[in-house]
């Protein structure tokens, strides 16, 4: 005998769409942050807005025993320090980076532990990971790092409460260069990069090609001296998270999060990566 369809139906359908809908809301709404729009005006330290007189120099995906070693020669030479957000497992497989990385002065930040969209809920994965990255950190630099970056700047429920569980800031970003892109050229990262620059500013580069096109790092490191360069016409000094003015989350231990205390810095001359892996 065929089973009637009717209002009944329609009511247990109903009953468990909307509870589904909702928990679908939950877990992506936050992502609107994603538009530069809604962060800086409704958001304004999720963005990286900080001290007006300062820019704060972000880097993506790495550590990458190719391309990253170049970035910090090119930042000696600059005489400047940056944040660098590393992939967890990127950490394990190349720790003498990260370590070449800190040792120069920089600041080791969170991205977590791989570079995967977060379109179904995973609220113990997402957990997990960030953990594990924040504790790779901890294990090479002896400190806790104070920041997290999630992977396409997409934060969901989930990464928002494995941040807070794990006591890192989520930090996005004003400006970026788009230099992921396979037409990507140091012009184009630093026109786009400089439109959007202000004091008070969080820039977003990569160092690394491992989620971008092949190659792509090259314009962001053909970008740097001219950004750096922008930046300093204005008046604006251009540092780590670490110098930009943005609260931490309370309890964090230390000033200098995942970063050699001043007097050990990187302010020696750059050499060779000196850990084998």
């Amino acid at each position: 005998m065929a089973r009637r369809s009717g209002p009944s139906a329609t009511r247990r359908a109903g009953a468990v769409l909307v509870p589904c809908a909702a928990l679908a809301a939950a877990h992506i709404g936050p992502a609107a942050t994603w538009l530069p729009a809604v962060r800086r005006c409704c958001f304004p330290r999720l963005a990286g807005t900080g001290r007006p007189d300062h820019v704060a120099l972000t880097f993506d995906d790495g550590p990458d025993p190719v391309s990253t070693p170049l970035f910090l020669d090119a930042l000696d030479e600059l005489g400047v320090r940056a944040t660098f957000f590393l992939l967890g497992e990127a950490v394990v497989r190349h720790p003498a980076v990260a370590r070449e990385t800190v040792r120069r002065g920089h600041e080791l930040a969170v991205h977590g532990w791989s570079h995967d969209r977060p379109w179904l809920p995973a609220p113990a994965r997402e957990l997990r990971g960030v953990a594990r990255t924040a504790d790779a950190v901890h294990d090479l630099t002896g400190r806790r790092p104070c920041w997290y970056r999630p992977p396409y700047g997409i934060l969901t429920s989930a990464r928002w409460a494995a941040a807070h569980r794990v006591g890192l800031r989520p930090v996005l970003w004003t400006a970026w260069g788009r230099d992921w892109r396979a037409d990507a050229t140091p012009a184009t990262v630093e026109a786009t990069a400089a439109a959007d620059l202000r004091g008070g500013g969080t820039l977003l580069l990569h160092d690394t090609d491992r989620t971008s096109a092949p190659g792509s790092w090259r314009a962001a490191l053909g970008a740097l001296p001219g950004l750096v360069a922008h930046c300093r016409a204005a008046g604006l000094s251009v540092g780590p998270l670490a110098e930009h003015g943005i609260a931490r989350i309370p309890d964090t231990p230390s000033l200098h999060c995942a970063m050699m205390p001043p007097g050990e810095s990187g302010r020696r001359s750059a050499g060779p990566l000196g850990v084998q892996e």
